[in-house]
C-alpha cells in the first residue's frame, strides 16, 4: 500500500527537526569554545536525521537495497569522520556518537515510531546540554563510593538471582532469596541515607531519608538509624526525627494500600489511621521548630552499605519473622486482632492482603479495619521496643517522645470508637 504524503511528511519533519536540535548544540559547543571543530555542525545533523528517515522510509516500501544504503553509507561517513579527527586534536567521540544516535533515531521516525524517535532525540540533546553537570558529578565521586555503587549492583543483579526461593529445611523453612532481598533493603537504605545526607546536609538529610526509608520499611529505617545513634551519639536528635518521620508514612502508606486492594475498607479504617498520622506530623513540627541552626560535629561514614551490619539486622528481622508466623499458626484465625497484631510486628502488609479480602463482606469490614488499626499499633510499638534496646544515648530520649505520641494517638481510635 503506498505511503500517505502527508504521513511521509510528518516522518520527515521529525527526523529533520530531531536532527536540527542535535546540532544546534554542538555547533553552539564550539561557538562557546567547549569543544574543537567538529566534522558535523547544524546543517549535517539536520541531513544525517533525513538521511535515517528516508532510508528505512526506503526499506519499509520495498526498496531495501536504496535504504540500506543509505543508511551504511552515512554511518561509515560518521566512522571515517571520527579516525580523521582522532589523528590530530580531538580523540573525543561524542559527536559522532551523537551523529549515529541521530542516524538511528531519523530512521526510527522514518518507520512510523514518532514518539520514540522524539524520545530519543530529546534524551541525546539533554545529555549533551547537561555536559558540565555530569562531570561536576562525577568529579564529587569518591572512591569507596562507586566501589559502594558497583558492590550493590553485584549484589542485586548477581547474588540475588542465583539464590534458590526456598524454602529449605523444615517448615517454614528458609527463604534465602527473601533473606537477601532483606540484606538489599538495609543496604540500599543505607547507601540513599549516606545519598541524602550528603546533598542537603545533616539537618534535613535525616528527616527526608526517614520518609522516603519509611515507604520501603520502617521497621528498617528504626533498626538502622537506631544502629547509627551508638556511633555518632551527636545525631540522636537527628536521626530520632528520621525515625518518627518513618513511623508516620506507616498509617499513610497501609491507607493508600488498603485504599487500591478495597476502597470501602479504607474508609472504615480512616478514622483509626488518620490520628497517628497526624500525632506523627506534629512531633516532626516540633523537632524542627526546637532544632538547634549549627549542625552537629560529625562525618559521614566511608562506608555506604554497611553491608555487615545489613545481614546481621535481616537475620535478626528473619528470626522475628519465624517466631510471629509461629505464633499465629498456634492461634489460628479464632483470635483475628491478636493474629493481626502479632503479624503486623514485623509484616504489616501481610495483614493488608489478608483483611483487604476479609473487609470485602459488610458484616467483617469494621473488625478488618480495626485489625489494620492493630496491626500499626503492633508494629510501633515493635519499633519503639527496637529503638529503646539498640540506640543509645541521647536518642532514646528524643525518640521516645515522639513514640509515645505515635502509640497513644493510635490506640485512641481503637479505644474510643465502637
Amino acid at each position: 500500500m503506498p505511503e500517505v504524503p502527508l504521513t511521509l511528511m510528518w516522518r520527515l519533519a521529525v527526523a529533520a527537526l530531531g536532527g536540527l536540535a542535535v546540532g544546534i548544540e554542538r555547533e553552539w559547543s564550539v561557538k562557546r569554545g567547549r569543544h574543537v571543530p567538529h566534522f558535523a555542525g547544524t546543517r549535517t545533523f539536520l541531513l544525517l536525521g533525513l538521511l535515517g528517515a528516508l532510508g528505512a522510509h526506503f526499506i519499509t516500501t520495498g526498496l531495501a537495497a536504496a535504504g540500506a544504503s543509505l543508511i551504511i553509507a552515512a554511518a561509515l561517513l560518521v566512522v571515517v569522520a571520527y579516525a580523521i579527527t582522532s589523528k590530530k586534536e580531538d580523540v573525543g567521540g561524542t559527536t559522532e556518537v551523537a551523529a549515529l544516535i541521530v542516524l538511528a533515531a531519523g530512521a526510527v521516525a522514518g518507520t512510523g515510531q514518532l514518539t520514540l524517535a522524539s524520545a530519543l532525540f530529546a534524551l541525546t540533546t539533554l545529555v549533551l546540554v547537561e555536559k558540565s553537570r555530569f562531570h561536576t558529578f562525577v568529579a564529587r565521586i569518591r572512591s569507596y563510593e562507586l566501589m559502594a555503587a558497583v558492590r550493590f549492583g553485584v549484589l542485586a543483579l548477581v547474588v540475588f538471582p542465583l539464590l534458590p526461593p526456598g524454602p529449605i529445611g523444615p517448615p517454614p523453612g528458609l527463604h534465602p532469596q527473601e533473606l537477601w532481598a532483606l540484606v538489599l533493603l538495609f543496604s540500599g537504605l543505607s547507601f540513599l541515607s549516606y545519598l541524602v545526607l550528603r546533598m542537603i546536609g545533616l539537618q534535613r538529610g535525616y528527616g527526608v531519608a526517614g520518609l522516603l526509608g519509611g515507604l520501603m520499611s520502617s521497621t528498617a529505617v528504626t533498626l538502622h538509624f537506631s544502629r547509627d545513634s551508638r556511633q555518632q551519639p551527636a545525631l540522636g536528635p537527628l536521626l530520632a526525627t528520621g525515625v518518627i518521620a518513618a513511623c508516620t508514612t506507616l498509617p499513610a502508606r497501609v491507607v493508600l494500600l488498603t485504599a487500591a486492594l478495597n476502597p470501602h475498607l479504607a474508609l472504615y479504617a480512616l478514622p483509626y489511621l488518620v490520628p497517628p498520622c497526624l500525632g506523627g506530623l506534629l512531633v516532626i513540627g516540633l523537632a524542627l521548630c526546637r532544632r538547634s541552626r549549627t549542625s552537629p560535629r560529625a562525618n559521614l561514614p566511608r562506608n555506604p552499605l554497611r553491608l555487615a551490619a545489613a545481614m546481621t539486622m535481616a537475620g535478626a528481622f528473619q528470626l522475628v519473622l519465624w517466631l510471629t508466623g509461629w505464633l499465629t499458626q498456634q492461634l489460628g484465625t479464632s483470635g483475628l486482632l491478636v493474629s493481626a497484631g502479632l503479624a503486623g510486628l514485623t509484616d504489616v502488609d501481610a495483614v493488608i492482603y489478608s483483611m483487604y479480602k476479609l473487609g470485602t463482606a459488610d458484616a467483617l469490614v469494621a473488625t478488618a479495619a480495626k485489625a489494620l488499626a492493630v496491626a500499626v499499633l503492633a508494629n510501633t510499638l515493635f519499633k519503639a521496643g527496637l529503638a529503646l534496646v539498640v540506640g543509645r544515648g541521647v536518642y532514646r530520649a528524643a525518640v521516645i517522645g515522639g513514640f509515645a505520641v505515635l502509640i497513644l494517638s493510635s490506640l485512641a481510635p481503637l479505644l474510643l470508637l465502637p
